[in-house]
């Protein structure tokens, strides 16, 4: 059982369950493929605060994941650990091909240690791990770290437990059911990894109490509304009052509702249906 829940020994432990990383078989990272993080607490290279509620939390290194997997066609490799990531949600599988070079990539269900994994550019047995063009993949399967453009790596469906189903092809693009709900289009040279990403688990742990928020580097927040008049769009005004005005940030962007897309991509005039829409129920 990937979620454990404790007795209530105190307020903190009644309301929180803890994740036990079943899937994990190696506890110490590979020295050579990580990296130190920076911390800037949500402020840009001028110093001001840009993302509001970040800072302090647990230091982290970071493992470079390969999502190109584009110096790898051909190469088998090994799976010989399955190891806890701090900076995402998934997962991630320590890879040793047989030329002695080891890599880091999402772990996905299933995938175990002594597994093997192929990326090629031909058609290979679809197994999870297995990474190929979308024009080899075989239609009804689902699939992830999904490229938008070939080349340039997985872009889609890398955390926990996300995948995307393959529903067609067509010419020179085949046709993605995202977790969202959303039909896209995807140019069939792109590069895809067959199966679920792993550790689905990871939405199902409460945190249960405010100082596991701040191990992840995540101090509180004072609402908008409990704010003055000049320094939130929804602040001020005598009682709870919102002023009559949507949720908005502190810089006035819409908080529910409002595009932050641009629309004038070429990745937007590839989507199909666009994602069921929460405040109506429906597609848009």
């Amino acid at each position: 059982m990937p979620i454990r829940v404790y007795k209530p020994t105190s307020a903190g432990r009644r309301n929180a369950s803890v994740n036990i990383h079943a899937e994990v078989t190696k506890k110490k990272p590979e020295k050579s493929l990580t990296e130190p993080i920076t911390k800037n607490g949500g402020r840009n290279n001028h110093g001001k605060i840009t993302v509001r509620g970040r800072g302090g939390g647990h230091k982290r290194m970071y493992r470079k994941i390969d999502f190109r997997r584009a110096d790898r066609v051909d190469i088998p490799g090994e799976v010989i650990g399955i190891e806890y990531d701090p900076n995402r949600s998934c997962h991630i599988a320590l890879v040793q091909y047989q030329d002695d070079v080891k890599r880091y990539i999402p772990a996905p269900k299933g995938l175990n240690d002594g597994d093997s994994v192929l990326t090629s550019d031909s058609a290979i047995e679809p197994k999870p791990g297995n990474c190929m063009k979308i024009k080899h993949i075989p239609t009804g399967l689902d699939v992830h770290c999904i490229e938008l453009q070939p080349g340039k790596g997985a872009q889609m469906c890398r955390s926990a437990g996300s995948s995307a189903r393959l529903s067609n092809r067509e010419g020179k693009f085949a046709t993605l059911v995202l977790p969202s709900g959303e039909l896209r289009r995807v140019s069939v040279e792109c590069r895809a990894t067959i199966g679920v990403v792993g550790n689905s688990d990871h939405s199902q742990r409460r945190l249960g109490k405010a100082g596991k928020s701040r191990h992840l580097g995540r101090r509180p927040k004072t609402r908008g509304v409990a704010m003055a008049h000049h320094a939130h769009p929804l602040g001020g005004g005598e009682g709870r009052s919102k002023g009559n005005r949507a949720p908005a940030s502190k810089s006035g962007v819409l908080s529910k509702g409002g595009s932050t897309r641009n629309r004038k991509q070429y990745s937007e005039q590839l989507i199909i249906r666009r994602r069921k829409s929460k405040r109506y129920g429906q597609l848009k």
